[in-house]
Formats: C-alpha cells, sequence, structure tokens
C-alpha cells in the first residue's frame, strides 16, 4: 500500500488516536470520525465550569502500567503527575481500606494481627471444603471465607453485575483479593500517575499532526461504500454487523452528579459494599488531581445496570450465552476485507487504558510492516476468544 493513500479510522477514543498518530508520521492521510461530539471516548475529561475541577465526564480513569514503551508514550503528549489509587469502602456501618489488607482485617475482626498470624487466621475463616472453586461466590469464599465476602465482596459485586455471584466465573476474581501488610495502594503497577491536564488535553495532542482529520458528532457507517485502503474500527463489533446476531451483553453506569462546597468524603473513591445502598461507588474527582486545590467539589454517585439499545457501553458481561454470539461475530469479522477490528468495544474485552495503547501500537505496527510487504491485514491482532 503507497503511503499517501487514505486510511479510515472509526472511534475518535485512545484506539483511534494511537493508530492515527502512527500512520500519519509514516505518511498516511487519515480520517477519524466519532458519534460524539468530543475526542477521548470514555476517558474525556471537562474542567467544570463551576467549581474548576477537572471531571472524569464517564468515570474514572487511573493511569497504570508496567509497559515502559506505553509510559514513555502518554508522558510524551502529557505530564503524567504521581497518583496512588487508594480506594475506600463502606460497609456495614464502617468504612475499611482497599483491598483488603492487614488494616482491614485487624479492624473488622478487632484483631492486631501480625501478617503471619492474619495469613493464618484467614486461612481458618476460607471454606476449605471448596476445592475447585467454579463460581465468583465460591472462590470468595474458598480465599477469604463468609464474614469478609459479605462484607466486601457480595453486594458490591451484585450491583455490579446484576446478578447473583453464583451465577458469575470464579475467574472475575482472579487472584487472592487480600494482602498481608498495611499496603493500601490499589494497583501493583510500576508507573502509576494522572495526565497534569485531562486525558482529553492528550488525545488531542495525539491527533495534532497535519495528515489527521477529526470529524465528530458524526455517524459512519463502516459498511458504506468508501475510498479508504483501509479500515480500523473500534465502534461496537455487533454494531458493525448490524446486530445481525443479536445484541452483545454490557452494562452500563448512570451517574448522578452533585456539587459540594468542600470537602465531601476526603478520598476519590469510596465503594458501598452493603446491598441495601442502590449505588456502588461515590467519586470525588478533585481528588484525583491532588497537586490541585479547589473550595468546590464535584461527586458522582455510580449506579450500574443492564445496558439498553441507546446507552454506552461499559463492562462486557462475556458470560456463556455472550461468548457464544461472540463466536458468530468473530467468524463474520474474519471474512472481511481491508478492515481491522481494535480496542475495547471491537474485540468485546475489558481493556485497561495502558492495554489499549499498546495494542494499538502493536496494531499499527503490523499494519506499516503489512504493507511493505504487500499482504493482507489480519480482521484482529488481538483475538477477541
Amino acid at each position: 500500500m503507497a503511503q499517501g493513500q487514505k486510511i479510515g479510522i472509526v472511534g475518535a477514543g485512545l484506539s483511534g488516536a494511537v493508530i492515527a498518530r502512527e500512520l500519519a508520521e509514516a505518511g498516511y492521510e487519515v480520517e477519524v470520525f466519532d458519534t460524539r461530539p468530543h475526542i477521548g471516548g470514555n476517558c474525556h475529561t471537562e474542567r467544570d465550569a463551576e467549581t474548576g475541577v477537572m471531571v472524569h465526564i464517564y468515570g474514572p480513569h487511573i493511569f497504570h502500567t508496567d509497559d515502559a514503551e506505553v509510559w514513555d508514550y502518554v508522558n510524551g503528549y502529557q505530564t503524567f503527575l504521581p497518583y496512588k489509587n487508594r480506594v475506600k469502602t463502606t460497609s456495614q456501618g464502617q468504612v475499611y481500606s482497599l483491598p483488603v489488607n492487614l488494616h482491614t482485617i485487624n479492624q473488622f475482626f478487632g484483631k492486631t494481627f501480625r501478617p503471619e498470624e492474619a495469613r493464618a487466621f484467614i486461612e481458618e475463616q476460607a471454606d476449605k471444603t471448596i476445592t475447585d472453586p467454579q463460581t465468583f461466590e465460591e472462590q470468595a469464599l474458598r480465599f477469604v471465607g463468609r464474614d469478609l465476602y459479605e462484607a466486601f465482596f457480595k453486594g458490591y459485586t451484585e450491583k455490579q453485575w446484576g446478578c447473583s455471584p453464583t451465577d458469575l466465573p470464579a475467574s472475575i476474581l482472579k487472584r487472592l483479593p487480600v494482602r498481608f501488610n498495611y499496603d493500601d495502594n490499589y494497583f501493583f503497577h510500576k508507573f502509576q500517575g494522572m495526565p497534569e491536564n485531562g486525558y482529553t488535553d492528550m488525545i488531542e495532542k495525539i491527533f495534532d499532526h497535519p495528515k489527521i482529520k477529526v470529524t465528530l458528532g458524526q455517524h459512519f457507517d463502516p459498511r458504506a461504500p468508501h475510498d479508504y485502503a483501509h479500515l480500523f474500527y473500534s465502534g461496537p463489533l455487533d454494531g458493525y454487523f448490524a446486530y445481525e446476531f443479536g445484541r452483545l451483553g454490557y452494562r452500563t453506569l448512570d451517574f448522578e452528579r452533585f456539587t459540594y462546597q468542600g470537602d465531601y468524603q476526603g478520598c476519590a473513591v469510596m465503594n458501598y459494599g452493603d446491598a441495601s445502598v442502590p449505588y456502588t461507588r461515590i467519586t470525588e474527582h478533585k481528588h484525583f488531581s491532588p497537586w490541585e486545590s479547589h473550595e468546590g467539589s464535584v461527586c458522582y454517585r455510580e449506579f450500574s445496570r443492564a445496558c439498553g439499545e441507546d446507552d454506552i457501553p461499559y463492562y462486557p458481561i462475556r458470560l456463556v450465552e455472550e461468548k457464544a454470539q461472540l463466536a458468530d461475530y468473530v467468524a463474520r469479522a474474519n471474512e472481511e476485507k481491508a478492515v481491522t477490528f481494535v480496542g475495547r468495544l471491537a474485540t468485546y474485552r475489558y481493556l485497561d487504558m495502558d492495554v489499549t495503547i499498546r495494542e494499538a501500537l502493536d496494531t499499527a505496527r503490523l499494519f506499516l510492516a503489512k504493507s511493505k510487504e504487500e499482504a493482507a491485514m489480519p480482521a484482529f491482532v488481538h483475538a477477541p476468544l
């Protein structure tokens, strides 16, 4: 494929931005389309006019990675300042720190355990009759026992997924959700931070290239005739095929936004583990920019529910029924020519931002290599199944 030929990209989020920039720098003309009136997808940030707070419009996005190249990449377009995600949870009338750690255990059980003592105690609480956990609930009971499970996992999970933890696979709770020290940093990753001026400013800078044209607020039908040499599609996979095999299942979020004069909760994220509280958490956005100072505050109460046709999809469900549908869509996608499906919606996977950027870089580089070889680009660089 000769440089100078036009490339089409559907979606102006991280996947579309990174691929657009890589190909523009290699000499391609790139046109990007997004149905929303802004760039950035669900990472979109805006400064609130009333309070001056940088607001994560679609809920908080915290950057964390062990990928040094990706960390250097984002810092090339925005200064990332230090940020540690320290989550709290309100459960049974008390406030605890998450992930469950030595402080949480000692506070919850009224103990003063040292690490080895806590480890032995939790092992006593665990349900050892469960040898091969198949469900979320079995996994939790096997590793932390009923008391911690019901306080910190059961109600929250029911609200987040809209079903019983007995209906969810054990894989959702992949690793032991307990630390036997006082480390309350939610993530383990080497690089953690927040963009000084927000994600939208960073993505705007990625798009800032003379060979990139971005069109917002316009639906692009990827299956209609077009003159692009290749198309990168980061919209919903089922939507690309006009929902031929039905709609893939997602959870969506509703946000109840409110402002407060002062500091509402003293932390960025407060979970609510009790099933009787209808929301999963409250986020206070000024705490995501701890280097700034604001008198006013912007908060979101977050509610999870099934995603309807006109809702923004957040979390792919990926249970048995959805995986069967997904297999049908993947088979159809593999029949397409000159289109590559990228990102969380087009591969129907939950992706952190660093993984999204890594996969976009990999995709762009493979495209450039295939172009030199005059070889066909696959429908998926990272397979959904």
